[in-house]
């Protein structure tokens, strides 16, 4: 920072505490305090939005990773027992869904969420900390303006013997004015432009999501029929009915009933 920079950032601070303790009045816009307002708070929405996004992402791909290990251990299971069991051909035949899932999952849907989905929201991300840094230069330039505002009225009520200080605080007060009120004007003017441009510039991304849930969904219910195909009626049936529940605890009542599972 130069000593210049220095300077301006201790009559900054300076400023804000006269400010604080009544000595020196703050210039309250409520018009940029509202555009601000919402600013903020599509800022806060659109850093959720990049979050839960990677969050939904993640899941995904956990999900068919771990869909993948539990049919590589579900044929194993199959495997060693009697493989031409319709349990072992289900089995396989699982095994086989979920790897053409996997599969299709990276190549059909893993490229157009990061183009579609994932790239927008960053770029979109991006702009916030470069908006932020005009909104911080009009707060600086406002605390010099407030600063000049007071000095020219002091100087007004109390002028002195010095003739060439009244119009120097006079012309430091429309410097310091003109400056504040060109970014000023400039941000009230466009953050509410910025706020209607996010339906138009999400609406791609969000057909995208909704297209690639779909996708996922179909393809994943398109493959699990396939593997029902190797079940036979009667424990579709059963299912529909509620009845697998008691086949499952009348195994697993056989199993507490072996001496290594505490059976007598």
């Amino acid at each position: 920072m130069s000593w210049a920079g220095f300077k301006k950032s201790v009559n900054r601070a300076g400023t804000t505490l006269m400010q604080k303790t009544g000595q020196i009045e703050r210039t309250v816009d409520r018009e940029f305090a509202d555009e601000e307002a919402k600013y903020r708070t599509f800022e806060k929405e659109c850093g959720a939005l990049q979050k839960e996004s990677k969050h939904y992402w993640d899941a995904l791909r956990g999900m068919t990773a771990a869909q993948a290990r539990i049919a590589e251990t579900l044929e194993t299971f199959y495997g060693a027992a009697d493989t031409t069991s319709e349990g072992a051909m289900a089995a396989h035949a699982y095994k086989r869904a979920i790897d053409d899932i996997d599969s299709s999952f990276g190549r059909e849907l893993d490229v157009p969420y990061r183009t579609a989905i994932a790239e927008p929201l960053g770029k979109m991300n991006a702009y916030f900390p470069i908006v932020n840094e005009h909104i911080a230069k009009r707060n600086k330039k406002l605390l010099d303006y407030d600063s000049a505002r007071s000095k020219l009225r002091k100087t007004t009520e109390k002028p002195g013997e010095d003739p060439t200080k009244l119009p120097r605080a006079e012309q430091e007060h429309d410097e310091a004015k003109e400056a504040f009120d060109l970014l000023n004007e400039q941000l009230i003017a466009e953050l509410p432009q910025l706020l209607e441009l996010r339906v138009p510039y999400f609406d791609p991304s969000f057909e995208a999501m909704i297209r690639m849930q779909s996708k996922f969904a179909e393809e994943g219910y398109e493959k699990m029929s396939q593997v029902q195909r190797y079940f036979n009626d009667s424990v579709r049936d059963d299912y529909a009915a509620g009845q697998l529940d008691a086949q499952v605890e009348g195994v697993l009542q056989e199993m507490k009933e072996l001496s290594i599972c505490g059976g007598a």
